[in-house]
């Protein structure tokens, strides 16, 4: 008897269960492309290699998990092992990059050793180019014609911010001029551009962002990074943060500012290659050491809260939406994390929203 009573109020509550079905996409907002030809990278850092500055946020060998410089042989055993994991098929597209230090600040004999380690690689035609990252002010056209000649294909620069007083504040140690000048020069000489930018830097706003991201993209690069500033152990940055000189942006901060960047780069079209710093044993919520947004799924993060203001567009378009008993957000398969959001975070937010009156169910 117990059992028929229960299966008949389950059938009543369907019955009286009024549910609105809404098809969410946001695969445009994502910016979540098609799947292309398989690509690879072998990263080389060289951490603070090439760079004479000391910029207030700056631990680079923390950031990048190395410890100590890299030889020549590193460099060539690096590309061997990396070389060794991957299923390169017929037409294989592997770069070689060398990340973490400014690449064209090395002297001139160094920056060329380094390049010759992957040029036979690059004439058997198991590695199509390389890939650099530098300084605005380390850009000229000497150093261009140089790493033309080595197949280089990627420059990418720390622009961090287009304001000169947070670039100032931040002891950047170049302008927006420089910025300007240098992205126009690789662009004229054929190069893809990459531009790196931070939110959160000392004297940083909402507004110095927005205007740094339409500038950067007026220069058109090709690719984007975007950072949140994460307050190291021995950077000036956390002597400022000790003094109460700097106030860290909360993890709520920074994907909203990140967010607007990530934005503004998908509707101009410009590739988004990374959200957030790559996790390390160093860079992680473990580690106590560091202050600021730190998250080891930030982009994830950004992600849904993208996800979150297209499904609550879609809704606010339904006319007395708070008739319906259950809202069943259909997405798809891809998208379903997003949607969810961290921790269930974005359905914790649409049920706030709806004062828990109404279910809220995310179906692939």
């Amino acid at each position: 008897m117990e059992k028929q009573k229960k299966k008949q109020n389950k059938k009543q509550q369907k019955k009286h269960l009024k549910v609105y079905k809404a098809k969410v996409n946001a695969k445009k907002e994502l910016g979540i492309k098609k799947k292309k030809e398989k690509k690879y990278t072998i990263p080389i850092f060289i951490p603070h290699r090439g760079c004479n500055n000391n910029c207030v946020f700056c631990n680079q060998r923390r950031i990048s998990g190395e410890t100590k410089n890299v030889s020549i042989e590193d460099v060539k055993k690096k590309i061997d092992e990396y070389l060794s994991y991957y299923d390169l098929g017929a037409k294989p597209l592997v770069e070689v990059a060398f990340f973490g230090g400014s690449f064209t600040g090395l002297d001139i004999k160094e920056q060329q050793a380094y390049l010759e380690v992957v040029k036979p690689y690059i004439i058997n035609k198991v590695i199509s180019h390389i890939r650099i990252s530098t300084r605005p002010d380390y850009i000229d056209d000497e150093i261009l014609k140089l790493l033309k000649i080595y197949n280089v294909k990627v420059i990418e620069l720390g622009v961090q911010s287009m304001d000169n007083t947070v670039l100032e504040r931040s002891k950047r140690g170049h302008t927006k001029e420089d910025v300007v000048n240098s992205s126009i020069l690789i662009k004229k000489h054929s190069f893809k551009l990459g531009h790196q930018i931070m939110v959160g830097l000392p004297g940083s706003s909402i507004e110095t962002e927005r205007e740094s991201i339409r500038e950067s993209i007026f220069l058109k690069p090709d690719y984007m990074r975007i950072y949140p500033v994460y307050v190291l152990k021995n950077s000036e940055l956390w002597s400022m943060h000790e003094k109460g000189e700097y106030k860290e942006l909360s993890l709520d901060e920074a994907v909203i500012r990140t967010k607007r960047i990530y934005q503004e780069c998908i509707k101009n079209k410009v590739e988004v290659i990374r959200v957030g710093l790559q996790t390390t044993e160093e860079i992680s919520e473990n580690n106590k050491e560091i202050k600021g947004p730190v998250s080891d799924n930030y982009k994830e993060r950004v992600l849904s809260s993208i996800m979150l203001d297209n499904i609550i567009k879609k809704l606010s378009k339904k006319k007395n939406i708070e008739k319906f008993n259950q809202i069943q957000i259909l997405v798809p398969k891809q998208q379903m994390n997003y949607a969810v959001g961290n921790n269930r975070e974005n359905i914790n937010k649409l049920k706030e929203k709806y004062k828990e009156k109404i279910s809220i169910k995310v179906i692939p």
